[in-house]
């Protein structure tokens, strides 16, 4: 590849990642939430910043076949994030869900379910890894297992179960293989995406911002 074609391909999937928040970013405001507007549905810095350093971390086709998902999301009516929400009432609200979420929204296969409790698991596993190296970031993210769950404190565990749940079959195995190939290297993709998160925020790297945390 060309330095010229180089060039062109970064500046696409960037847009792509841009495109990808914004299509978030208007569902986020098409949320309602019980007792009115949340406040961070007007904080579009820190959604943005959050967001994108997540899709920071996943390839074009990935990124492609999610962006897809939300376009036909927004095509027939759905609200993906929205829907990512009402899945973790499963735990947080399991009687509200029970009654006013499930009935509405697809039902997962047994088989998909249990690709995605994998997924989670290795996840869960390298941001308790994360949090051990790094405790003053980690105090910062979300209360780590479902266990920790309130109705007022949402935990990394169903957050996760919650996103992976909205990914079409197509999007999901990609994810599923991004992560695979993760495991495959010991890397860590918590620690990319905290990395990326804390460069957007103006930090060198993870050390100084975990330093910069103790100052707090």
């Amino acid at each position: 590849m060309t330095e010229s074609n180089e060039s062109t391909a970064t500046a696409d999937i960037t847009a792509l990642r841009e495109r990808i928040v914004c299509l978030e970013w208007d569902q986020f405001q098409r949320t309602n939430n019980e007792g009115g507007r949340a406040a961070c549905q007007g904080n579009w810095p820190v959604f943005h910043q959050m967001r994108l350093a997540q899709f920071l971390t996943w390839d074009r086709p990935l990124l492609e076949s999610y962006a897809s998902d939300l376009a036909e999301a927004d095509r027939i009516g759905r609200n993906l994030v929205t829907e990512k929400y009402g899945r973790m009432m499963a735990s947080t609200a399991p009687d509200e869900y029970e009654r006013t979420i499930e009935p509405y929204i697809p039902r997962l296969s047994e088989g998909r379910i249990a690709r995605q409790e994998r997924v989670i698991a290795t996840q869960v596993s390298w941001a308790r890894d994360f949090r051990a190296r790094y405790p003053r970031l980690g105090e910062a993210m979300r209360v780590l297992t479902t266990s920790e769950d309130t109705p007022a404190a949402t935990s990394f565990e169903t957050y996760l179960r919650g996103e992976l749940g909205t990914y079409s079959d197509r999007t999901f195995a990609l994810y599923e293989a991004m992560i695979a190939g993760r495991a495959a290297r010991s890397a860590n993709i918590t620690e990319e995406t905290l990395l990326h998160t804390v460069r957007l925020g103006g930090f060198a790297d993870l050390n100084e911002a975990e330093a910069a945390q103790a100052s707090v």
